[in-house]
């Protein structure tokens, strides 16, 4: 049964679903969708095109949908797509895209975010990630699977964070951070791969000792990106794993962390 605070604001034109649970003095838009199971907290402003998936747990005082802070932003109908049991604490604020990107900003499903986070217009975040208190993305970031930002991190627009990254508290990310890397400091760098998080999900013995050589490569030999490239072709060929971190640089515009 769906439940709607009597303090509330709930748009005549907003979608409910099953089993969604509205707080004290929350405001829900006219083009706002919530799926089925998804808890709202008191004093939560859905706006814009918006659409939540189902059984996400929303806490107090977030503002989500609203106008991008981008000053070509003309009123155009972009969106924020939100999916799945993901947990979004105190004060988070989410923007909508912009036409100048895709026009959709998305998070995927299974996320934990916790107090104060904002993610700017036209980000994707994956699954299964992990934004510490403050971590903040400007607009047109990507952040892969599984990622952990640390608490204060800051990433500059248009950088992509790979999977399975780990950043320090209070770094600060200038450019790309490929896959399995943790990376910490004021511009962040480099502090080897992310073993403790891969063992945790499963990467065996074999992938893990692919990985470390492939970071060697990529950071320790001395190597233009161009050389290392060739080098990581040849380990991915024998080291599956490898074959993500090789495309990551590969295709990066912005350059990676050295």
């Amino acid at each position: 049964m769906t439940t709607v605070h009597d303090t509330a604001i709930v748009h005549p034109k907003a979608s409910l679903g099953e089993r969604v649970s509205i707080g004290p003095y929350s405001i829900v838009g006219e083009h706002v969708q919530i799926g089925e199971g998804t808890q709202i907290g008191p004093h939560v402003v859905l706006h814009g095109h918006t659409r939540i998936g189902r059984d996400n747990q929303i806490f107090q005082f977030c503002s989500l949908g609203e106008v991008p802070q981008d000053k070509k932003y003309a009123g155009e109908p972009t969106e924020l797509h939100i999916g799945d049991r993901n947990t979004i604490r105190e004060f988070c604020t989410f923007n909508i895209g912009t036409v100048q990107d895709g026009g959709i900003t998305h998070i995927g499903n299974d996320n934990w975010l916790m107090a104060y986070v904002h993610l700017a217009h036209d980000c994707h975040v994956g699954n299964h990630t992990i934004f510490a208190n403050n971590a903040s993305l400007a607009g047109h970031v990507q952040v892969g699977d599984y990622a952990i930002l640390g608490g204060f991190t800051g990433v500059h627009q248009f950088c992509k964070i790979g999977a399975h990254v780990m950043t320090g508290i209070s770094s600060v990310v200038f450019k790309d951070i490929p896959p399995y890397v943790m990376a910490a400091g004021q511009p962040a760098a480099p502090h080897g791969i992310n073993s403790e998080g891969l063992k945790r999900r499963g990467f065996s013995t074999e992938s893990l000792v692919g990985l470390k050589r492939a970071y060697k490569i990529l950071y320790r030999e001395g190597l233009t990106l161009a050389e290392a490239i060739q080098q990581l072709q040849l380990l991915a060929n024998k080291v599956g794993e490898v074959q993500p971190l090789l495309d990551f640089v590969s295709r990066t515009e912005r350059g990676i962390i050295r």
